[in-house]
């Protein structure tokens, strides 16, 4: 076992873990947030992904361990005071699930897309989450929610 101490949702967090545990596995069994999906373990579906540092990872390629001294966010941490992130009210908004399993990762990797200005248009959006599967939507209405969470966040930028 190793001692790690990862800050999590804005909360500092000790955890003692295998050297080869992924970092998905400490965040739903150890630290209870099951809004991390696990969907296939080798990287290819998303429904894993979190932010650390600030970038979008898959959390299934990620060694626990690797964490240790690093920031964590899950979908958990998006959302301020019982208000949706405007990420999360635009997914509502727009229809943009069925099943909802791949939900989470598509959330945060389209969070990390505007904050990276890579949301330039409906081509831009689909390449930068084509790391991310979805079996039930046929994308159109994540491409959507995308858009409806840009237009909203230069909205808020015009009236400021």
């Amino acid at each position: 076992m190793r001692s790690i101490a990862i800050t999590v949702n804005g909360v500092r967090r000790e955890l003692d873990v295998e050297p080869r545990q992924l970092l998905v596995y400490a965040l739903r069994e150890q630290l209870g947030l099951t809004g991390t999906n696990i969907g296939c373990d080798t990287t290819s579906c998303g429904a894993c992904t979190v932010h650390l540092d600030g970038e979008s990872v898959k959390s299934c390629t990620v060694l626990a361990v690797q964490a240790d001294g690093h920031e964590v966010t899950t979908i958990e941490g998006l959302s301020a005071n019982g208000a949706l992130h405007p990420m999360q009210q635009a997914f509502h908004e727009n229809h943009a699930l069925q099943c909802g399993y791949c939900t989470p990762g598509m959330i945060m990797a389209s969070v990390h897309l505007l904050a990276t200005g890579a949301a330039g248009s409906r081509e831009a959006i689909a390449e930068g989450l084509r790391g991310n599967l979805c079996r039930c939507t046929g994308y159109s209405h994540i491409i959507d929610a995308v858009q409806s969470a840009q237009q909203a966040a230069h909205a808020e930028v015009a009236r400021a």
